[in-house]
């Protein structure tokens, strides 16, 4: 059986010999172990990181993003390679899989950037003689913890913009799909990026807490459940890291009566349904605003019905399974609580079975009607292809609807007007607003994340606030002292002008006449 090692200081290596199985979604069974790492795995995996990182930084920002740069050419070459090992994996569709790398890649393209990135400000005279001026410097060694439903997209949020601020990055992938992580890492050996700036160790929950201990790791990157987004957190705060923590979501989207109802029930059924509803920015909840609530609905319903469910290797596939069996079944208790709870299932997505694939973890997509605030199907997060449907009466409704909810990650509304759709956009209080766009995923050049409960920590991932996030602020002020430099030839002390200490005489071509004078400058 294939076995799944770490990547350290430009090897595949492992000093541990715990493993777990990794499993195929679509048939269920077993088609590579990961190894589990130990301490002694940690240890070299810190050495190498620290050993590496001191003469990156002082690699001059072009040529880190010339490397970067190689790097988009090799994973643009590669991309249907790891578009694959995500979908083997993971079980999403290979269009969706492909998509998720382009979307990750996108950063990388942002990150061959950093030299004007990196520019820092210049404040001339700001007192007496006085410059200032700031400038921003890698942390040093930056960690990042990523989850299993996009094992490539969210590595790369986080580690293209870190190493190219002149940092070392580990790297700790889910190990439910650890097989692409290891190839991003050799893509990126081949770039020309220096043995143990991007390291990969493989394990499960301790190998999370020897990075929050770890006193050589300076920031940590997270994206996950609220509640261990919440524990990440508050471990690295104490331990004095720098830390951004993106935790769950309920994501809305608001149905205004003028809307383009098509339009809208295209965007719901994508972003509901897609990728199996295992993303952070799926959208969980839909809301009906007054009478457009029963053809919303019908459409729903009707469309839904419509999705074929099967392997990624079928190319006409829209949804393929869910990520494991344990996962699996945590979907059924909730739409099982859906039901005792008194929401009204429109279409019921278990007992779903393909031939051939029996065993393995799939799903139908799942609709509920007349579902209220105080469920468990609307509170929780349940990260599965189950959509619930929200009546209100009013805008207004709506609005407080989505603020009192404790996420705050993503929400859209739709709506033919502008003055709802400002208002809207205003007044929601969530990280990430669309109008008419299901998902609103920002571009690279700007910045991911939510509110509330969505995120623990100042700063968002990737964009400007990456790049802040994986840099520390320094800033100089400085004036220099009046005064006379001595002669340059000591021999010749008193037979020509001397000048000032704030500036070194400028050589004379033989062309130019001889200056007698230089006026001081401070």
């Amino acid at each position: 059986m294939r076995v799944i090692q770490n990547y350290i200081n430009g090897k595949k290596i492992n000093i541990s010999n715990d493993y777990l199985a990794v499993q195929d979604p679509s048939t269920g069974e077993d088609i590579a172990k990961v190894v589990i790492s130990d301490e002694r795995d940690f240890k070299e995996l810190i050495n190498s990181s620290k050993k590496s990182q001191i003469e990156w930084s002082n690699t001059t920002p072009l040529k880190r993003s010339r490397i970067i740069s190689n790097y988009k050419s090799l994973i643009e070459k590669n991309l249907n390679e790891l578009a694959e090992l995500v979908s083997k994996e993971h079980g999403k569709t290979l269009e969706d899989a492909k998509g998720s790398v382009t979307r990750g890649l996108e950063v990388v393209e942002f990150a061959c950037g950093i030299p004007h990135l990196l520019k820092g400000d210049f404040s001339q005279n700001v007192g007496s003689n006085i410059d200032s001026w700031s400038v921003r410097q890698p942390l040093g060694i930056c960690a990042g913890i990523t989850p299993f439903n996009f094992p490539a997209m969210v590595p790369m949020w986080m580690y293209p913009i870190a190493i190219a601020c002149g940092n070392s990055f580990i790297l700790k992938p889910s190990e439910k799909d650890p097989s692409c992580s290891i190839r991003l890492a050799e893509l990126f050996t081949e770039a020309g990026l220096p043995d143990g700036i991007f390291n990969v160790i493989q394990g499960d929950k301790k190998v999370v807490d020897l990075i929050l201990q770890s006193s050589e790791i300076d920031s940590v990157s997270f994206v996950g459940s609220t509640a261990v987004a919440k524990y990440i957190y508050q471990e690295c705060a104490k331990n004095g890291k720098r830390v951004q923590a993106l935790g769950g979501a309920k994501n809305h989207l608001i149905v205004m009566p003028d809307a383009n109802l098509d339009q809208a029930v295209d965007g719901i059924i994508g972003a509901g349904y897609g990728s199996a509803g295992e993303r952070c920015m799926a959208v969980s909840v839909a809301v009906a605003v007054g009478s457009i609530a029963d053809e919303l609905v019908a459409k729903i319903h009707d469309k839904s019905q419509k999705l074929k469910i099967s392997p990624w290797t079928d190319p006409e596939s829209d949804m393929g399974p869910v990520i494991s069996k344990e996962h699996k079944n945590k979907i059924l208790k909730y739409i099982a609580t859906g039901e005792k709870e008194g929401a009204k299932l429109i279409q019921d997505g278990r007992n779903y079975s393909i031939q051939g694939y029996e065993n393995g973890y799939f799903l139908g997509p799942t609709l509920f009607d007349n579902v209220t605030k105080d469920m468990r199907i609307y509170k929780e997060e349940i990260f599965g292809p189950v959509l619930s449907v929200v009546r209100v009466k009013s805008f207004n409704d709506a609005l407080k609807l989505v603020n009192d909810h404790e996420f705050g990650n993503g929400v859209s509304i739709f709506t033919r007007d502008g003055d709802s759709g400002r208002t809207f956009s205003n007044k929601a209080q969530i990280g990430m607003v669309g109008i008419n766009i299901p998902i609103p995923v920002p571009m690279a050049f700007h910045s991911f994340g939510g509110w509330k409960r969505s995120l623990f920590g100042d700063q968002h991932m990737h964009g400007p606030e990456g790049v802040r996030f994986y840099t520390k602020l320094k800033t100089i002020t400085s004036r220099w002292p009046s005064g006379m430099r001595a002669p340059r030839n000591p021999a010749a002390a008193g037979t020509e002008p001397e000048w000032p200490r704030t500036s070194a005489a400028p050589p004379r071509r033989p062309c130019e006449p001889a200056q007698t004078a230089h006026p001081p400058r401070g």
